[in-house]
């Protein structure tokens, strides 16, 4: 990355506005992305951006870690000697343990795991499994191998690396597992002091993620919809609880084979639960939206708004066809109608988008029908002798099978006739189907029992759902939940649970990102945070070797980035009481 600037002249003064931009390749050409717009980076934009980095890690530097005494100490150095020793990625799992103090769960984890007589603090190994899931995900013995020992946690933590092996960090996931329920307590009230996020508006969504193995030794691994496309393989489901801005408050673990309607009961009761349920709306998409679901959320006097199934348009049709469109964005129009069985409110919406998306979609099935039926069409044309119309009709089957949504467009059948074969293929398009595409497509029905609420604020806030299902994607994408190669159900529910951590310091700065100017992309400030490194730089004098752990100067970029989200990095770290001596004498010579 590198920073790009431009410079604008306003009422007779000069302003200069920067821009942090990377080189992208696409097919065979680079181009130029921008990062984040990062304005003017003035005295006051700095003092912003650190009172900002103080709300939401407080003070991540503490003197004994980074103060070591020898800052006035003043020695001459032999140059020919001076080398570089020991390495290590320091920016990102700096910030990792920046955002693992500021969300609270550092001292959270404290209090839920006191130290016994075990020689390290199970806190920070809970603080390894999320720093290292959020940077660079892998397996436990991955992180107690090789990715423990490149980075510098052992300095910010003061953990040796030999004390961080697979089997304390097995172990350290059965400790975590056990105060789940108090995890999700204390973040729904975290959120909100940091960013001052409503948790009156919950977004709930369902997601499936396999496993590597038989796992027989699992009872909730069960071969199910797989929205990983991985039918072959079993899963669970989790169901995951967002706020209105995304950020995460709870999730279960539910069987892979259990209906995304049978959660919804499950999952209400126990966020309400940790969360409380006064003034509560409940925000979930169709596959939750069971007759059954509904009756038992108005029964319980819980408000709600669900996406239904698009079978439901049809009893609509009228008021799809009729007046009253109301246009609240580009491309958006609503519509409120009463449903007269159970009187909820009824959002009628169509997308100019969504139209476009499922005409083209319509068409082309229905091109791959029609050259299917000539293909077939012209083979038993051409037939010299009898053909048996039962293996026809299961071609047809196959073929309108394949092609579901344009299936019904069609109707296809056998007639008698006197050629070799027997008969011949008719062709019949249905001007049914036509008719209710020209009304239906683009269109979707939403419903809720809320009647406080204007057409506009129901649709905004069902479209919020989009903040789970990205929930999802970024933690199977960047925080790789899947696949599951654990194959005991307590160690299974655990790994889920440091994933979700971890997706907890990825929404944190998200939103801090958001709200310093930089975008939505917390990837990109890890990865460039990354290549800030410690190092050992070894001074020899004339009464031995100095030994300081230094961090590496950030360039240009980099400090642009640091500045912008208000992060002072230290200049040294405290070595560690196994590190070689801070002075180290010289070997006599021979």
């Amino acid at each position: 990355m590198y920073l790009r600037h431009t410079t604008r002249k306003k009422d007779g003064k000069i302003h200069r506005y920067w821009t942090l931009v990377r080189s992208v390749r696409v097919g065979r050409r680079v181009i130029q992305q921008t990062v984040a717009q990062l304005g003017e980076l003035d005295e006051h934009g700095r003092l912003e951006a650190r009172a900002l980095a103080r709300h939401l890690i407080g003070e991540p530097e503490q003197a004994r870690l980074f103060d070591d005494g020898s800052g006035q100490l003043t020695v001459p150095v032999r140059l020919k000697g001076i080398r570089i020793e020991r390495s290590r990625q320091f920016g990102d799992v700096y910030l990792a343990l920046a955002l693992w103090r500021g969300t609270g769960l550092a001292q959270l984890c404290e209090e839920l795991l006191p130290a016994g007589k075990e020689q390290v603090p199970w806190e920070k190994i809970a603080a390894v499994l999320v720093t290292a899931r959020l940077c660079e995900p892998s397996s436990e013995l991955h992180i107690a191998e090789d990715w423990y020992r490149r980075t510098a946690l052992s300095d910010l933590l003061q953990l040796d690396e030999t004390q961080v092996n697979k089997d304390r960090l097995y172990r350290a996931l059965d400790e975590l597992l056990l105060h789940k329920a108090a995890i999700e307590a204390h973040l729904s009230g975290r959120c909100g002091e940091l960013f001052a996020i409503d948790n009156e508006v919950l977004l709930y969504d369902v997601t499936s993620t396999y496993f590597e193995g038989q796992a027989q030794a699992n009872p909730l691994a069960q071969r199910g919809y797989s929205r990983d496309h991985r039918p072959d393989c079993k899963q669970v489901c989790i169901g995951l609880v967002v706020s209105f801005d995304g950020f995460p408050l709870g999730y279960e673990v539910f069987p892979g084979n259990m209906h995304d309607s049978r959660t919804v009961q499950q999952i209400v009761t126990t966020m309400e639960a940790r969360h409380g349920a006064l003034g509560r709306v409940w925000i979930a998409d169709r596959g939750m939206s069971s007759a059954a679901n509904l009756a038992w959320l108005r029964e319980t006097n819980r408000r709600y708004i669900v996406g239904a199934p698009k079978s439901e348009l049809k009893k609509f049709a009228a008021e799809l066809c009729g007046a009253g469109w109301r246009e609240i964005r580009e491309g958006i129009e609503v519509k409120l109608a009463r449903c007269p069985e159970t009187g909820d409110t009824i959002i009628l919406c169509r997308s100019a988008d969504r139209r476009t998306k499922e005409q083209a979609m319509h068409e082309k099935f229905s091109a791959r029908i029609v050259a299917a039926l000539e293909r077939l069409s012209a083979r038993i044309y051409h037939s010299t002798r009898r053909i048996d119309p039962t293996q026809v009709n299961r071609q047809i089957g196959r073929i309108l099978q394949k092609n579901q949504r344009a299936a019904a467009r069609f109707t296809v059948s056998l007639k008698d006739n006197d050629s070799p074969a027997g008969f011949y293929l008719h062709i019949q398009r249905n001007a049914e189907f036509d008719e209710w595409a020209e009304v239906s497509e683009g269109a979707y029905l939403l419903r809720s029992n809320i009647t406080e609420w204007s057409d506009e604020q129901l649709w905004k806030a069902y479209i919020q759902l989009a903040q789970a299902e990205a929930a999802f994607r970024i933690q199977k994408d960047q925080l790789q939940v899947r696949p599951i190669w654990h194959q005991r159900a307590d160690r299974v529910q655990a790994h889920i649970l440091v994933c979700f951590l971890a997706f907890v310091l990825w929404k944190t700065l998200e939103l801090w990102q958001q709200r310093a100017g930089l975008g939505n992309s917390p990837r990109t400030v890890l990865e460039e945070i990354a290549r800030i490194q410690s190092n050992d730089v070894i001074l020899p004098t004339t009464h031995g070797n100095i030994r300081l752990r230094c961090i590496t100067q950030p360039d240009p970029a980099q400090a642009m980035l640091l500045e912008r989200l208000g992060i002072v990095l230290p200049k040294r770290t405290r070595l560690t009481e196994l590190d070689p001596p801070a002075v180290a004498p010289i070997a006599a010579r021979a």
